[in-house]
């Protein structure tokens, strides 16, 4: 995303690179948004003139631009600052321009109004702590004042003021300001904001931006200088967790400089640090900064640095850094809510890049929840996201990204979905159902060696006359994988093939007795009955499961397990909806969950993730028991040899 045009100006004076206000938590920054032409960058120009800010000669040469182009004054030439927004009388790119208040420095941030440079407005509302939304007194709330109340409550901006701008024009009128705050109101309420203030002003002629109106006595309220000391500072990013993404990897001669800005936090020498999603761990030997010849002992949220290690680990661009008590989430699944740019709709199954702080891979967009109707202010269900709309998604990267909760970490909780280095989305991250994963993957045990066994498969396949291997059934609930598994197993008993089902509800009373339902139990339930079911069959058995296992990821990680072990591994999907299911409900388990009775029951208030590559599908609700034993039965004896 663009950058924008960075005007540092501190009473009139260049501000100093690394301004201290941001280590110690007094800077603030504000976004001022709003419908093009409600006034945005007239306000920001009247403020400093008001103030005595504007830098020496900077008002004489607006006005001698504005004769050459016989045109009148207009404030909005201080932050307008390219030509094509001086010509259209727009703003296009967002301005960043230094402010010293008395009691803090502020940070305003005019972006653009108009739909066509939205991906502008997203850069800057995405940089701020707090909202200054103009509305129109004239023309009133527009749609892309909906719109960017929408934007500003998807980026984490909670505290937000209206400012009812150009009463001049209405004649000051305060029954015409009661009506656009009621409206007003009423939207903003329904996207989970709630407004600080509610300010009357005319920008153009200062009234109640920086000093109080004589024109409007029935107003007793706070000026627009007087919010800007209002609003909360924002947490301090020293006080967060250490985040930090590794930019690039730099060696010099014996030293590898792993290169990165911190993001959150604090980090010093000794301190032990983990790379996710790698999952390696090191100490710090040594903290770099360039320019400081001495010894530089810790380091802070905002600033770039290079570390070395005490152990040369792989490190690489795109990992993030953490203290191990702290670290991130670690998922390639994940829900999010986006706002969409690209010029054609956005499709379930479409392909991007994925970009997460510095880490790039290939990512599907693999479900559309519902996008948000920015005039109704409705969610809806959708099976496309049209341009500049706000949608809940669901996203699968082709491998382990490294995330935080964006009501957690903020600046680790964006991202950005690309195509071929155009962006085309961003949005906020959230696990919502999904397992945490880095439990799963994460390697504890040191100092452990297999011992060989002396009898390999082929002489227990010859023992058993049949081939060993892991048939893995998962379904909805109420879908019948336990009965056809019981009814399979008592069949190729009778056949006689050494085979053994491991149930869900068997298991979940002893071996995984101590798991609840959380998504992460869930998946450590799974990540069980996985190895256990390697194990069984690498002692020749044929294994069948009988688990739901909605997440795909589980499921995958349970065949790489057999495939560790040099095991086949077939999926079974047995397939049938929800309604069936519910209709079935042999344990009463859906009736109860409809009832809110039990939380994160698949199919109603948790996902199941259907197989992409089954290696066979049976439907329950289209063939009886027997029909589907068969089947499967049918399915066993090609794929692990049948008996002789």
């Amino acid at each position: 995303m663009a950058t924008g045009n960075e005007l540092r100006l501190v009473g009139g004076t260049a501000a100093p690179a690394g301004n201290t206000a941001a280590a110690t938590g007094g800077q603030l920054r504000v976004v001022i948004t709003g419908h093009v032409d409600h006034g945005k960058s007239t306000l920001v120009g009247r403020l400093f003139h008001d103030t005595g800010m504007l830098p020496e000669g900077r008002m004489e040469a607006i006005e001698a631009m504005c004769r050459r182009r016989g045109m009148p004054f207009e404030w909005a030439f201080l932050m307008d600052s390219l030509k094509a927004e001086r010509d259209q009388g727009i703003t296009i790119d967002t301005s960043q321009i230094w402010f010293r208040h008395a009691s803090r420095d502020v940070v305003i941030i005019d972006a653009p109004g108009h739909r066509e440079f939205i991906r502008n407005m997203v850069t800057g509302a995405s940089l701020a702590d707090a909202a200054l939304l103009l509305i129109d007194a004239d023309h009133g709330v527009r749609r892309q004042s909906r719109h960017h109340a929408l934007l500003l409550h998807l980026l984490g901006v909670r505290q937000v003021a209206v400012l009812v701008n150009k009463m001049d024009l209405v004649g000051w009128d305060a029954g015409r300001f009661q009506a656009i705050e009621r409206e007003a109101c009423g939207f903003l309420a329904e996207v989970g904001i709630e407004a600080t203030a509610w300010v009357p002003i005319s920008a153009r002629e200062g009234d109640n931006v920086a000093h109080r109106s004589g024109n409007m006595p029935w107003y007793d309220g706070p000026t627009v200088l007087d919010l800007l000391s209002r609003f909360h500072p924002p947490q301090l990013a020293t006080a967060l967790p250490f985040r930090m993404p590794v930019q690039d990897v730099y060696k010099f001669d014996h030293r590898r400089i792993i290169a990165g800005r911190i993001e959150s936090g604090r980090l010093a020498v000794g301190d032990r640090v983990l790379f996710s999603p790698a999952n390696r761990t090191a100490r710090v030997a040594t903290i770099e900064a360039w320019g400081r010849d001495d010894a530089v002992l810790e380091a802070a949220a905002g600033q770039s640095v290079g570390i070395t290690l005490d152990d040369q680990i792989f490190a690489e661009r795109g990992d993030v850094a953490s203290h191990e008590e702290n670290p991130p989430l670690e998922s390639d699944v994940f829900e999010a809510r986006l706002f969409w740019l690209g010029t054609e709709p956005l499709q379930p199954g479409s392909r991007w890049t994925l970009r997460f702080n510095t880490r790039l891979i290939p990512a599907t967009v693999e479900r559309i929840r519902r996008t948000i109707d920015a005039d109704a202010l409705e969610a809806r269900e959708a099976s496309e996201v049209p341009r500049d709309a706000i949608a809940d998604v669901t996203i699968r990267a082709t491998g382990l990204v490294a995330l935080d909760e964006h009501t957690h970490l903020a600046r680790t909780g964006r991202f950005v979905l690309a195509d071929r280095g155009i962006t085309v989305a961003g949005g906020l991250a959230a696990l919502g159902p999904y397992p945490d994963q880095r439990g799963l993957v994460t390697v504890r045990s040191t100092n452990v060696s297999a011992e060989a066994h002396r009898i390999d498969t082929a002489r227990r396949a010859a023992r058993n006359r049949h081939r060993p291997g892991v048939l893995w059934l998962t379904g909805l609930s109420g879908a019948g994988k336990s009965t056809l598994a019981m009814a399979l197993e008592q069949r190729l008993f009778e056949e006689g093939w050494q085979i053994y089902v491991l149930d869900g509800d068997n298991v979940r009373r002893g071996l995984n007795a101590n798991l609840g339902f959380s998504p992460e139990d869930r998946a450590e339930n799974i990540r069980r009955v996985g190895e256990v079911a390697a194990l069984m069959a690498d002692a020749g058995l044929l294994v069948v499961t009988a688990f739901i296992s909605p997440y795909r990821a589980d499921r995958e990680r349970a065949r790489a397990a057999a495939k560790a072990a040099g095991i086949a591994f077939n999926e079974v999907w047995v397939k049938a909806d929800v309604a069936v299911c519910e209709a079935r409900d042999p344990k009463g388990l859906y009736a109860r969950a409809r009832k809110g009775e039990i939380g994160d029951f698949t199919g109603v208030s948790a996902p199941y993730e259907e197989p992409a590559a089954a290696e066979l599908v049976v439907d329950t609700a289209a063939a009886n028991v027997e029909a589907c034993v068969q089947r499967i039965a049918g399915f066993v004896r090609e794929a692990l040899g049948g008996r002789d």
